[in-house]
Protein backbone atom coordinates (compact mmCIF):
# COMPACT_ATOMS: atom_id res chain seq x y z
CA UNK A 1 0.00 0.00 0.00
CA UNK A 2 1.51 3.55 -0.55
CA UNK A 3 0.88 5.17 2.86
CA UNK A 4 -0.25 1.75 5.00
CA UNK A 5 -3.67 3.69 5.58
CA UNK A 6 -5.27 0.70 4.07
CA UNK A 7 -4.12 -2.98 4.69
CA UNK A 8 -5.58 -6.09 2.91
CA UNK A 9 -5.04 -9.35 3.82
CA UNK A 10 -7.21 -12.95 3.46
CA UNK A 11 -7.44 -15.95 4.97
CA UNK A 12 -9.77 -19.23 4.55
CA UNK A 13 -12.09 -17.31 2.09
CA UNK A 14 -12.44 -13.71 3.49
CA UNK A 15 -10.51 -10.56 2.28
CA UNK A 16 -9.91 -8.01 5.39
CA UNK A 17 -10.11 -4.67 4.77
CA UNK A 18 -8.27 -3.06 7.69
CA UNK A 19 -8.28 1.04 8.57
CA UNK A 20 -4.68 2.26 9.30
CA UNK A 21 -5.18 5.60 10.29
CA UNK A 22 -4.62 5.38 14.15
CA UNK A 23 -3.30 8.78 15.19
CA UNK A 24 -6.12 10.51 12.63
CA UNK A 25 -8.73 8.44 14.24
CA UNK A 26 -8.87 6.25 10.62
CA UNK A 27 -10.20 9.66 9.13
CA UNK A 28 -10.48 8.51 5.59
CA UNK A 29 -8.44 10.75 2.41
CA UNK A 30 -9.28 10.35 -0.83
CA UNK A 31 -6.91 7.56 -1.47
CA UNK A 32 -8.24 5.54 1.07
CA UNK A 33 -11.43 5.89 -0.62
CA UNK A 34 -9.43 4.62 -3.72
CA UNK A 35 -7.97 1.90 -2.10
CA UNK A 36 -10.94 0.28 -0.37
CA UNK A 37 -12.84 0.51 -3.67
CA UNK A 38 -10.55 -1.42 -5.44
CA UNK A 39 -10.62 -4.19 -2.62
CA UNK A 40 -14.41 -4.28 -2.97
CA UNK A 41 -14.77 -4.60 -6.87
CA UNK A 42 -11.89 -7.18 -7.02
CA UNK A 43 -13.27 -9.60 -4.75
CA UNK A 44 -16.52 -9.95 -7.12
CA UNK A 45 -15.46 -12.37 -9.67
CA UNK A 46 -12.84 -13.78 -7.68
CA UNK A 47 -14.60 -17.16 -6.37
CA UNK A 48 -11.55 -17.57 -3.64
CA UNK A 49 -13.04 -14.48 -1.75
CA UNK A 50 -16.29 -15.95 -0.23
CA UNK A 51 -17.03 -12.80 1.87
CA UNK A 52 -15.28 -9.57 3.39
CA UNK A 53 -14.21 -7.71 6.40
CA UNK A 54 -14.17 -3.92 7.56
CA UNK A 55 -12.43 -3.31 10.80
CA UNK A 56 -10.79 -0.15 11.82
CA UNK A 57 -8.60 -2.33 14.51
CA UNK A 58 -8.69 -1.84 18.40
CA UNK A 59 -10.42 1.37 19.89
CA UNK A 60 -11.50 3.13 16.41
CA UNK A 61 -13.88 2.41 13.75
CA UNK A 62 -13.07 5.74 12.06
CA UNK A 63 -13.89 9.21 12.30
CA UNK A 64 -14.79 9.55 8.88
CA UNK A 65 -13.69 12.16 5.95
CA UNK A 66 -10.23 13.64 6.41
CA UNK A 67 -11.76 17.31 6.80
CA UNK A 68 -8.25 18.87 5.98
CA UNK A 69 -8.45 16.16 3.01
CA UNK A 70 -11.61 17.42 1.80
CA UNK A 71 -10.80 20.72 2.39
CA UNK A 72 -7.82 20.64 0.54
CA UNK A 73 -9.92 19.75 -2.95
CA UNK A 74 -11.79 22.24 -5.04
CA UNK A 75 -15.17 21.47 -3.86
CA UNK A 76 -16.67 23.67 -6.07
CA UNK A 77 -16.37 20.78 -9.12
CA UNK A 78 -18.27 17.33 -8.73
CA UNK A 79 -15.38 15.59 -9.77
CA UNK A 80 -13.71 15.83 -6.17
CA UNK A 81 -15.94 13.69 -4.90
CA UNK A 82 -15.06 10.89 -7.13
CA UNK A 83 -13.25 8.71 -4.72
CA UNK A 84 -15.96 8.71 -2.23
CA UNK A 85 -18.65 8.31 -4.75
CA UNK A 86 -16.93 5.12 -6.21
CA UNK A 87 -16.64 3.62 -2.74
CA UNK A 88 -20.37 4.12 -1.87
CA UNK A 89 -21.31 2.46 -5.46
CA UNK A 90 -18.70 0.05 -4.85
CA UNK A 91 -20.77 -1.20 -2.08
CA UNK A 92 -23.98 -0.54 -3.30
CA UNK A 93 -23.00 -2.96 -6.13
CA UNK A 94 -21.42 -5.10 -3.99
CA UNK A 95 -22.22 -9.01 -4.24
CA UNK A 96 -20.35 -10.39 -1.71
CA UNK A 97 -21.03 -10.67 1.83
CA UNK A 98 -19.38 -8.08 4.21
CA UNK A 99 -18.97 -8.25 7.98
CA UNK A 100 -18.27 -5.23 9.52
CA UNK A 101 -16.22 -5.12 12.78
CA UNK A 102 -16.79 -2.01 15.08
CA UNK A 103 -14.79 -1.24 18.07
CA UNK A 104 -14.84 2.81 18.70
CA UNK A 105 -16.40 5.81 16.97
CA UNK A 106 -17.64 5.51 14.00
CA UNK A 107 -18.72 9.07 12.48
CA UNK A 108 -20.26 9.83 9.21
CA UNK A 109 -19.31 7.54 6.39
CA UNK A 110 -18.33 5.13 9.17
CA UNK A 111 -21.84 4.68 9.88
CA UNK A 112 -23.20 4.86 6.81
CA UNK A 113 -21.34 2.18 5.58
CA UNK A 114 -22.93 -0.34 7.97
CA UNK A 115 -26.22 -0.12 6.09
CA UNK A 116 -24.40 -1.45 3.31
CA UNK A 117 -23.18 -4.55 5.49
CA UNK A 118 -24.46 -7.73 6.19
CA UNK A 119 -23.32 -8.35 9.28
CA UNK A 120 -22.53 -6.16 12.06
CA UNK A 121 -20.50 -6.76 15.19
CA UNK A 122 -19.66 -3.81 17.62
CA UNK A 123 -17.85 -3.50 21.05
CA UNK A 124 -19.73 -1.60 24.04
CA UNK A 125 -17.35 1.05 23.38
CA UNK A 126 -18.65 1.68 19.96
CA UNK A 127 -20.46 4.83 18.73
CA UNK A 128 -22.36 5.69 15.88
CA UNK A 129 -23.42 8.74 14.04
CA UNK A 130 -23.70 10.35 10.75
CA UNK A 131 -23.53 14.46 11.71
CA UNK A 132 -23.77 15.86 7.81
CA UNK A 133 -26.12 18.07 9.43
CA UNK A 134 -23.75 19.98 11.98
CA UNK A 135 -21.84 21.02 8.82
CA UNK A 136 -24.99 22.26 6.96
CA UNK A 137 -24.79 18.92 4.60
CA UNK A 138 -27.43 16.51 4.05
CA UNK A 139 -26.71 12.48 4.02
CA UNK A 140 -25.03 10.65 1.27
CA UNK A 141 -24.14 6.70 0.24
CA UNK A 142 -28.46 6.16 0.00
CA UNK A 143 -28.56 7.02 3.66
CA UNK A 144 -31.63 8.57 3.73
CA UNK A 145 -33.18 5.47 2.16
CA UNK A 146 -31.31 2.88 3.79
CA UNK A 147 -31.80 4.08 7.37
CA UNK A 148 -35.27 4.48 7.72
CA UNK A 149 -35.58 1.05 6.00
CA UNK A 150 -33.53 -0.38 8.93
CA UNK A 151 -34.63 1.50 11.57
CA UNK A 152 -37.85 3.26 11.16
CA UNK A 153 -38.02 6.42 10.38
CA UNK A 154 -38.29 8.00 13.78
CA UNK A 155 -34.41 6.70 14.79
CA UNK A 156 -33.57 7.77 11.23
CA UNK A 157 -34.61 11.23 12.01
CA UNK A 158 -33.01 11.57 15.36
CA UNK A 159 -29.45 10.35 13.44
CA UNK A 160 -29.87 12.36 9.77
CA UNK A 161 -31.94 15.37 11.00
CA UNK A 162 -30.89 16.06 14.38
CA UNK A 163 -27.12 14.16 14.80
CA UNK A 164 -27.82 11.96 17.39
CA UNK A 165 -25.15 9.48 18.15
CA UNK A 166 -26.26 6.12 19.10
CA UNK A 167 -24.07 3.87 21.64
CA UNK A 168 -23.49 0.06 20.63
CA UNK A 169 -26.81 -0.95 22.77
CA UNK A 170 -28.67 1.28 21.08
CA UNK A 171 -27.76 0.56 17.33
CA UNK A 172 -28.53 -3.22 18.44
CA UNK A 173 -32.10 -2.59 19.60
CA UNK A 174 -32.36 -0.22 16.28
CA UNK A 175 -31.70 -3.42 13.71
CA UNK A 176 -28.51 -2.42 12.15
CA UNK A 177 -26.32 -3.78 14.90
CA UNK A 178 -26.13 -8.02 15.14
CA UNK A 179 -24.19 -8.25 18.16
CA UNK A 180 -22.22 -6.76 20.85
CA UNK A 181 -19.16 -7.81 22.31
CA UNK A 182 -16.47 -6.60 24.56
CA UNK A 183 -14.19 -4.17 23.41
CA UNK A 184 -10.82 -5.94 22.07
CA UNK A 185 -12.97 -8.63 20.52
CA UNK A 186 -15.15 -7.47 17.21
CA UNK A 187 -12.05 -9.27 14.80
CA UNK A 188 -12.13 -12.06 16.43
CA UNK A 189 -15.85 -12.62 16.42
CA UNK A 190 -16.23 -11.34 12.63
CA UNK A 191 -13.98 -13.54 11.74
CA UNK A 192 -16.02 -16.88 13.45
CA UNK A 193 -19.00 -15.10 11.58
CA UNK A 194 -16.64 -14.89 8.13
CA UNK A 195 -16.06 -18.39 8.58
CA UNK A 196 -19.49 -19.09 9.27
CA UNK A 197 -20.67 -17.63 6.04
CA UNK A 198 -17.55 -19.06 3.96
CA UNK A 199 -19.00 -23.12 4.57
CA UNK A 200 -22.36 -21.96 3.17
CA UNK A 201 -23.25 -22.89 -0.07
CA UNK A 202 -21.73 -19.63 -2.50
CA UNK A 203 -24.51 -19.63 -5.00
CA UNK A 204 -27.61 -20.20 -2.89
CA UNK A 205 -26.48 -17.57 -0.12
CA UNK A 206 -25.42 -15.02 -2.80
CA UNK A 207 -28.92 -15.58 -4.34
CA UNK A 208 -30.54 -15.22 -0.57
CA UNK A 209 -28.71 -12.48 -0.08
CA UNK A 210 -30.17 -10.59 -3.63
CA UNK A 211 -33.39 -11.30 -2.78
CA UNK A 212 -32.83 -9.48 1.05
CA UNK A 213 -31.23 -6.47 -0.29
CA UNK A 214 -32.46 -3.37 -1.81
CA UNK A 215 -31.87 -3.61 -5.29
CA UNK A 216 -28.38 -2.19 -6.40
CA UNK A 217 -30.22 0.10 -9.11
CA UNK A 218 -32.48 1.31 -6.07
CA UNK A 219 -29.05 2.22 -4.31
CA UNK A 220 -27.45 3.97 -6.88
CA UNK A 221 -30.11 6.30 -8.26
CA UNK A 222 -30.16 7.15 -4.61
CA UNK A 223 -26.47 7.99 -3.93
CA UNK A 224 -26.71 10.46 -7.19
CA UNK A 225 -29.50 12.50 -5.82
CA UNK A 226 -27.92 12.64 -2.74
CA UNK A 227 -24.60 13.37 -4.08
CA UNK A 228 -26.24 16.23 -6.49
CA UNK A 229 -27.73 17.85 -2.98
CA UNK A 230 -24.52 17.56 -0.95
CA UNK A 231 -23.14 19.52 -4.20
CA UNK A 232 -25.56 22.15 -3.66
CA UNK A 233 -25.56 22.49 -0.02
CA UNK A 234 -21.65 22.54 -0.26
CA UNK A 235 -21.99 25.73 -1.96
CA UNK A 236 -24.84 26.69 1.13
CA UNK A 237 -24.24 29.74 3.58
CA UNK A 238 -24.93 27.08 5.88
CA UNK A 239 -21.79 24.83 4.98
CA UNK A 240 -19.85 27.79 4.20
CA UNK A 241 -19.96 29.26 7.88
CA UNK A 242 -19.51 25.61 9.28
CA UNK A 243 -16.44 24.86 7.39
CA UNK A 244 -14.96 28.14 7.97
CA UNK A 245 -15.73 27.57 11.90
CA UNK A 246 -13.93 24.14 11.72
CA UNK A 247 -11.05 25.84 9.92
CA UNK A 248 -10.21 28.91 12.89
CA UNK A 249 -10.78 25.77 15.35
CA UNK A 250 -8.15 24.28 13.62
CA UNK A 251 -6.06 27.37 14.24
CA UNK A 252 -6.51 27.95 17.92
Amino acid sequence: MPNGNIVITEERGTRVITLRRPGKKNAITQDMYREMSHAIDTAQNNPDIRCMIITGGSGVFTAGDDIDDFLRADTARPETLSNGAKFLYSLALNTKPIIAAVDGASIGVGTVMLFHCDYVLASTAATFSAPYIKLGLVPVGAASLLMPNTMGYQRAFAMLVMGRTFTAAEAEAAGFVNSVVSPGHTEVEARKVAREICRLPAEAAATSRKLLRTPPEELTRRIDQEGHLFGERLKSDEAVAAFNAFANRKKR
